[in-house]
C-alpha cells in the first residue's frame, strides 16, 4: 500500500482515511440506508394492513410473513453500521474505564469482543449460504398460491450479505484493536 493510501494526520490533527476505508464505509452505510428504506416500506405495509382491516374486515395478503422477513432483513442490513458505530450492547460500565486505565489490556479485551463477533456472524453468514441455495433451488415462497406469493431468496440474499458485511466490520475492528494493543496504531 502506498503512503497515499494510508491514513494520514493533517497539521490540524484530523485523520484522513484511505480510499479502501472510504469505500468500505460507504458500503456499510449503503446497507444501513437500504435497511432504513425497508423500515419505511414496512411501515407503509403495516399502515395499509390496518386500513384494510378496518375498512374491509380482512388483512392484506403477505403482511405477516412479509413483515417477519423484512424485520430480519433490515436488522441484518443495519448490523454492520451498528458495529462500526460501537452501538452493540456490551458492558460499557466496565470496559470504558478499564480501557482508559489499561489501554493495552483494554485494546486486547475489545479485540477479543470483536473476534467473537466476527466468528459468530461469519458462522451465521456461512450457514446462510445453504439456506439461500435451498430457497433458489426449491423456489421457496411465502403467501398463498393463487392469491399472493413472494419469493424468499431475495430477502435471504440480503440477510446473508448483511451478516457477512457485519462479520467483516468486526474483523476490521479487530485489526484496529490489535494495532492499538501492539502500539502500531497509524
Amino acid at each position: 500500500m502506498s503512503t497515499q493510501d494510508d491514513n494520514r494526520t493533517s497539521p490540524s490533527g484530523e485523520v484522513h482515511e484511505s480510499r479502501l476505508e472510504g469505500i468500505w464505509h460507504r458500503v456499510v452505510e449503503a446497507f444501513a440506508a437500504l435497511g432504513t428504506v425497508l423500515i419505511g416500506v414496512l411501515m407503509v405495509i403495516i399502515c395499509a394492513d390496518i386500513v384494510a382491516r378496518n375498512s374491509m374486515g380482512a388483512s392484506l395478503p403477505l403482511v405477516s410473513e412479509g413483515g417477519a422477513l423484512l424485520v430480519v432483513t433490515l436488522v441484518a442490513l443495519q448490523l454492520a453500521a451498528t458495529v462500526r458505530a460501537g452501538r452493540l450492547a456490551r458492558t460499557e460500565v466496565f470496559i470504558v474505564p478499564f480501557a482508559h486505565r489499561f489501554p493495552t489490556a483494554g485494546a486486547i479485551l475489545n479485540g477479543f469482543y470483536d473476534l467473537v463477533g466476527a466468528v459468530v456472524l461469519g458462522v451465521i453468514a456461512w450457514a446462510s449460504i445453504r439456506v439461500v441455495g435451498k430457497d433458489i433451488a426449491a423456489g421457496e415462497f411465502i403467501g398463498v398460491p393463487g392469491l399472493a406469493t413472494l419469493q424468499t431468496w431475495p430477502f435471504r440474499v440480503l440477510i446473508l450479505a448483511g451478516f457477512a458485511i457485519a462479520a467483516i466490520e468486526f474483523a476490521v475492528r479487530l485489526i484496529a484493536a490489535l494495532r492499538r494493543a501492539t502500539g502500531k496504531n497509524r
